[in-house]
């Protein structure tokens, strides 16, 4: 055994000693997580004082810039920190965890830590913000977790190493040192800060995880251990539990200029798309280096706690239904119930005291059946005794017609722009829909085109479906980020489960793109799971 592997061992504890060396997330911890649904990330740290990239800008950086760097902890004073005010705006906007960087890739850590000098307690604050940031959301009801970067610039220049990332020579792995070090750190935070219900491991997370399981075995490690897209929603359903994060603007970081914010309802509509899906949304915010949030972000949460405040029974504690939506009309079931949410997320907004006639071919209600909208009484619209909002429903053999009125004032101007959502119990699943599996990627350099590859399962109960692909390049993009729009191929008609192919041209050599079957059903659109392919030069 080499003095790397006992050290391991040895920090490792009793499990490695005894040949167990992955407990593994629990099943009923994962059960646990996904009825979450809904938390909240935060990325802060010394370099929000210059408004640049979290940790980022150093990668290929000139000397005199990362010294400069590595003197940002004597400036940094955030005197208006207080993390009771954002755990009392996390818990109103339904987050029912929080995840906060107690170090990113700069190896700056946000804890009082003996493996560096390079840390919060070497700052003018003094104060251990990661302890602070655990004790406010716990005191809020809100379940703690730490982001942890195992990628450290610090201590990759303090032993001559160029800085990069998801490279061999910067793999801790690689380097026994950067391990060690990593795993002491591990060490102290699952030590030293009581219970923590998620770890988000941002790089290599073998030895890691493995330690994080084995000092708190009741942890949910993300990733390292379940998929977690980044900066974008996945096209279908994953297996099981998973966690998209996303940023509310372009930065993880606070971002002073040149950002710019999705609105609101935005946010909105990717929490409701995530939760049909089956993931957890992980949204981002950035404080100030003051260590207030900047108002944009503060807004934003706030139209969501008004959303969540009324519709918040159909994002937490839910499955995924038969198909995600038809159309604008977006599914959740509660867990173990026969209970269907249906969010509207129509472009159009659904005007104050107007009825709509909603059709849905995917559920089908029974004699037990009750229909409502979330928040309404259905009895009283304000103003108006003549008018009884009441929700009505008829269900024939092909669908389902609610008639349904919005009756609720949520704004002075009676202009809430955000999705209703209706319920309804007792419901059963109406279609089948089709499933298509994405397979190979086959390219021809000298044509400069590439050939993909997939398989129709089956046409769910239509009698023909249009299938095709989508695609983009993500060259130059971290492993699990996602930036650019999908580009779709022609749709071409299928009466019979079966292999297809297409030909996608203007492809470049030496790039790496993403794929996916698409499969056009009369009532929705259902994709294969997400392939890469490099294209060779």
């Amino acid at each position: 055994m080499t003095r790397f592997r006992a050290f391991l061992v040895l920090l490792a504890g009793p499990a490695l000693l005894c040949g167990q060396t992955s407990r593994g997330n629990h099943a009923d911890r994962l059960e646990w997580f996904r009825d979450q649904g809904f938390g909240l990330f935060i990325h802060w740290s010394i370099d929000s004082q210059i408004g640049s990239v979290i940790s980022h800008s150093m990668v290929g950086a000139s000397e005199d810039y990362l010294q400069r760097f590595f003197a940002l902890p004597h400036s940094f004073y955030p005197r208006k920190f207080h993390p009771q005010d954002w755990a009392a705006l996390a818990r109103l906007a339904g987050m029912r965890y929080v995840v906060f960087t107690t170090k990113h890739h700069s190896g700056f850590c946000m804890f009082e830590t003996a493996t560096t000098d390079f840390n919060i307690l070497r700052t003018p604050f003094g104060r251990d913000i990661t302890r602070e940031v655990v004790e406010a959301f716990r005191a809020e009801g809100i379940a703690p977790g730490f982001y942890f970067s195992p990628d450290d610039f610090w201590w990759l220049h303090r032993h001559g190493i160029p800085l990069q990332r998801n490279t061999p020579a910067v793999a801790p792995a690689n380097n026994p040192g950067l391990m060690r070090h990593d795993l002491a750190q591990i060490r102290e935070l699952m030590t030293r800060y009581g219970p923590i219900d998620v770890l988000f491991l941002d790089g290599p997370p073998e030895g890691l995880r493995e330690m994080a399981w084995e000092l708190q075995p009741r942890v949910v490690v993300t990733r390292g251990a379940i998929e977690t897209p980044e900066q974008y929603i996945p096209g279908l359903p994953l297996e099981g539990a998973w966690e998209a994060c996303l940023t509310m603007g372009t930065q993880w970081q606070y971002k002073p200029t040149n950002e710019t914010y999705k609105s609101g309802g935005e946010l909105i509509s990717i929490l409701i798309e995530t939760r049909a899906k089956g993931g957890n949304l992980l949204l981002n915010v950035g404080p100030k280096p003051d260590g207030e949030l900047p108002i944009e972000q503060e807004e934003r949460l706030r139209e969501i706690a008004l959303w969540m405040f009324i519709n918040g029974e159909a994002i937490h504690g839910v499955r995924p239904w038969v198909i995600t939506n038809e159309g604008d009309y977006w599914f959740t079931r509660k867990k173990d119930e026969d209970t269907v949410y249906v969010a509207v997320k129509e472009k159009e907004r659904w005007k104050y005291g107007e009825w709509k006639d909603i059709v849905l071919r995917s559920v089908k209600t029974s004699p037990a059946s009750q229909v409502s909208v979330l928040g309404q009484s259905g009895r009283v619209l304000e103003y108006q005794p003549d008018v009884v909002p009441e929700t009505t429903w008829k269900q024939t053999a092909g669908e389902l017609r609610i008639r349904a009125m919005r009756a609720q004032r949520i704004y002075n101007d009676r202009k809430w722009p955000n999705p209703v959502v209706l319920k309804i119990t007792h419901a059963r699943p109406a279609l089948r829909a089709p499933r298509v599996e994405t397979g190979g990627a086959r390219w021809n350099a000298a044509a400069g085109s590439a050939v993909l590859e997939a398989n129709l399962l089956e046409l769910g109960d239509a009698p023909a479906v249009d299938v095709g692909f989508e695609y983009r390049s993500i060259q130059g993009m971290d492993l699990t980020e996602r930036m650019g729009p999908w580009q779709r191929t022609p749709l071409v008609r299928r009466a019979a489960a079966g292999g297809f192919t297409m030909t996608v041209r203007g492809w470049k050599p030496g790039d790496r793109y993403e794929y996916r079957a698409v499969v056009q059903h009369p009532l929705l659109r259902v994709y294969g799971a997400e392939k890469t392919v490099a294209t060779a030069r």
